[in-house]
């Protein structure tokens, strides 16, 4: 029996925040953001975390690798953002994007009457629109006594 090369799971245990601390860094949104709090946000029990698994290795002994993740900020009645959604580039191509954006509307907290998603995205306007997402207007208020960071 083969093993599907790529594997999405909501298990904390199997992150690797190595790996996506190392991929928040390259983000226009995240490049700043503190190691802890990365950890915290997929953490919260605000968030459903989402991670795609690299599964190529496991027959040979080797764990799992993270090279996609995301999460959605939700309260699991109206509203839920998509949020931190990213593929490792050596990586991307290969459907992993769709895979982990169809993962996350399906999966039973969200995909259910009354649960309206949202998102911003500068650059991937053409992936979420495949799954029915389109462009609206979106205000957004930074921390009090913030400036406007890099990405946002």
């Amino acid at each position: 029996m083969s093993v599907p090369r790529y594997k999405v799971t909501n298990e904390l245990a199997a992150a690797d925040f190595d790996a996506i601390e190392a991929l928040l860094r390259t983000s226009y949104w995240a490049a700043e953001r503190p190691r802890d709090v990365i950890e915290q946000t997929f953490r919260s029990p605000a968030s459903i975390p989402f991670f795609v698994l690299d599964m190529t290795g496991v027959a040979t002994g080797s764990p799992p690798a993270t090279v996609g993740f995301g999460r959605v900020v939700t309260d699991r009645l109206t509203i839920g953002w998509l949020c931190d959604v990213m593929i490792d580039p050596s990586h991307r191509g290969a459907g992993i994007g769709k895979l982990l954006v169809s993962s996350m509307l399906h999966h039973p907290d969200l995909n259910k009457p009354g649960v309206r998603l949202v998102l911003g995205t500068k650059d991937a306007h053409g992936l979420y629109e495949q799954f029915g997402f389109f462009r609206r207007e979106l205000m957004w208020r930074h921390p009090m006594g913030a400036t406007a960071t890099k990405g946002f």
